[in-house]
């Protein structure tokens, strides 16, 4: 229980260093990607890149593309606040298509392609539904590079809070300390949950308000 303890602390530090690093999104001009087409029959492949495709002439799976966007794959909006529930249905209804074990039969490729998928799938599932890496990702994908934290760059008072807790962790084993260390680490995950909730969709309006005025 302590070692969970001690691993949501350090959560609880990047979380604070994510609201002070909330992105401006990036405007990505329009692209036209070559054609693809199917690996087993040769027939044009249909658009929604990064979803898991069946070729329209032979249904044979197709791989999944080289950085596909984990919030497209998984329905989701471009955002720092997701539907947990949608995000698990989503999760649910991509591995019943895609899962190893509905290719048994299928040539050694396509079974290739279906573990690649699953593993993809459960990445993105995980990602997104972690608030951490969840707002780590965003960061990724407008171009933010967090700075690697140190002690010395910490909120004084975060900081005073972590070594506070960690002195009480270090004291004899206490059934009710460890309750309320975890309530105390449960409540501070939400307010800063709130904060990059809050940070991230400030940044939004601001770029959409930019554009609006630019056009």
């Amino acid at each position: 229980m302590r070692a969970a303890l001690r691993q949501r602390l350090g959560r609880l530090r990047w979380a604070l260093r994510l609201s002070e690093a909330a992105p401006r999104p990036r405007c990505v001009g329009p692209g036209s990607p070559p054609a693809l087409r199917c690996w087993s029959c040769g027939s044009p492949l249909p658009g929604a890149e990064g979803l898991p495709r069946f070729c329209p002439g032979c249904r044979a799976l197709q791989p999944p593309g080289p950085r596909p966007d984990l919030f497209r794959l998984m329905d989701c909006d471009r955002s720092f606040r997701v539907d947990a529930q949608q995000l698990q249905r989503r999760f649910r209804s991509l591995q019943r298509a895609v899962h190893p074990d509905r290719f048994g039969r299928r040539p050694p490729k396509e079974q290739y392609y279906s573990e690649q998928h699953s593993s993809l799938i459960n990445k993105a599932y995980q990602t997104l539904l972690n608030p951490l890496s969840r707002g780590l990702y965003l960061l990724e994908l407008n171009g933010v590079e967090p700075a690697q934290e140190t002690d010395c760059d910490a909120d004084s008072v975060f900081l005073t809070e972590i070594m506070e807790i960690n002195e009480k962790l270090a004291e004899p084993k206490n059934e009710d300390i460890l309750e309320e260390i975890e309530t105390l680490i449960k409540v501070k995950q939400e307010e800063l949950t709130k904060e990059v909730t809050a940070a991230f969709e400030r940044e939004k309006i601001c770029f959409l308000s930019q554009e609006l005025r630019g056009r």
